[in-house]
């Protein structure tokens, strides 16, 4: 439909919906809509972008105004007055990329639909759309990844990650601009490395509770790349250690490919082998090593990591919490629970912080785990069923539920049908 033009390319969009609407969508008049469907009417850039959200038209809109002019100045028509405008930011858009050009612009707004923009809402589409021309200092920066942390933490994971997306588009295109500008060993395109090395674990983790393991598995590609890329050895260690104990806590890879990413990451830590960062890794390998029932080794490295972690924390300034003191309790506790050490990983539990749903209750699983492996299967099962039926329904991951799997594996076969092991798997929606 190359042929289209603008006023039909919007009409086609706009389906069955009314001009109403798809007006009140993108918070410009009905009557422009109207003039603009009948081809009577030269959008500006912005108008053309806040149709775009509304109509889901993934750049369509962009490439149809092409033909009609590059950029027009907006009159008092395509606007509504500032106090009809809700929420919507009405600053002017700087010239800040400026020499970016229109396909560009395109590319960052089909991306921007491939992340989900037409789940939000117009007024926030719109608000972030506009953001994407407005640079953010460092500072700002640590501070919104520190925000995404805080909601992975309390909101489910489908709301933390749809929070995400737009960010991600931003800082990918303030780094595009920045390394152009000013070289890829400069500070400020290592500084922004970071950021997204931090946003793309905090997506990988969300996807990962979502259970949507390949787009998981990229961004913690896209995460590790850009660690590397900032230069920071210590992040390079914390982002790796995260890729691989998520892994583990989800079943995303299988144990195999957790000990190659392991032992890819050795010449990391011996280049700084008293770190955090290192024993954050010792960590890690130690959870592997506890589901391969080595118990023994496990159990050292954590008593090697345990005084570095106990004292010390990573030391970058980007979400300095997400890589703090519950790391070494939370592989404790699981550990503890897979070699049957009840007490040590109750103890274990009790020292974990409640700011994030999610580990506290893989561990309270894991200690049901523990119960039914010493024998008692009633008791531990109906221990894994009051954890999940007190969570909600759209606060129950597929990490947690992956840990749930394993409560009902460690029972013996033949000890499946019992009523308690039935409950859980009803919670789980698993068939016998």
């Amino acid at each position: 439909m190359s042929d289209e033009t603008f006023g039909q390319v919007l009409r086609r969009l706009r389906g069955n919906r009314t001009l109403e609407a798809v007006a009140h969508a993108a918070d410009i008049s009905i009557s422009y809509v109207q003039k603009l469907e009948a081809d009577g009417g030269k959008p500006s850039r912005r108008v053309v972008e806040r149709l775009e959200v509304a109509t889901n038209a993934q750049g369509a809109l962009i490439e149809a105004s092409e033909k009609i002019g590059k950029r027009y100045a907006p009159n008092a028509e395509i606007l509504p007055p500032t106090a009809a405008m809700s929420s919507v930011r009405t600053v002017d858009i700087n010239d800040y990329y400026e020499e970016e050009d229109a396909t560009e612009r395109r590319r960052l707004l089909q991306l921007a639909a491939g992340l989900g923009v037409a789940s939000l809402t117009p007024d926030e589409a719109l608000r972030q759309l506009v953001d994407l021309d407005l640079p953010l200092s460092i500072d700002d920066w640590e501070l919104a990844v520190t925000d995404h942390l805080h909601a992975l933490r309390t909101q489910s994971a489908a709301s933390a990650q749809r929070t995400l997306h737009f960010d991600l588009v931003t800082v990918l295109r303030q780094l595009k601009h920045t390394a152009s500008k000013l070289g890829l060993e400069h500070s400020d395109t290592r500084d922004l490395y970071r950021v997204l090395a931090a946003l793309s674990t905090l997506n990988a983790n969300a996807l990962t509770r979502l259970g949507q393991d390949e787009a998981a598995i990229r961004w913690w590609r896209t995460a590790r790349k850009s660690a590397d890329a900032s230069g920071d050895l210590h992040l390079r260690l914390g982002v790796r250690s995260t890729e691989v104990g998520v892994a583990l806590g989800s079943g995303q890879r299988d144990i195999e490919t957790v000990v190659r990413l392991l032992d890819a990451a050795q010449g990391i830590v011996e280049q700084v082998p008293h770190s955090y960062g290192a024993a954050l890794m010792k960590v890690t390998r130690a959870k592997a090593l506890s589901l391969v029932e080595r118990h023994a080794e496990a159990t050292r490295l954590l008593d090697e990591a345990r005084d570095t972690l106990g004292t010390g924390r990573l030391p970058v300034s980007i979400m300095p919490a997400y890589w703090g003191t519950q790391r070494l309790p939370y592989a404790e506790t699981c550990v503890y629970a897979a070699a049957g050490e009840e007490k040590k990983a109750n103890e274990a539990r009790e020292r974990l912080s409640q700011d994030d749903y999610q580990y506290p209750t893989n561990a309270r699983l894991m200690l049901a785990m523990c119960t039914v492996v010493r024998g008692g299967v009633d008791q531990g099962m109906k221990r894994a069923a009051e954890v999940l039926g007190s969570l909600p329904e759209q606060y129950r991951t597929h990490m947690i539920k992956h840990t749930a799997r394993l409560v009902l594996k460690a029972v013996p076969m033949d000890q499946r049908d019992r009523p308690a092991v039935r409950d859980v798997r009803s919670l789980l929606a698993i068939e016998a």
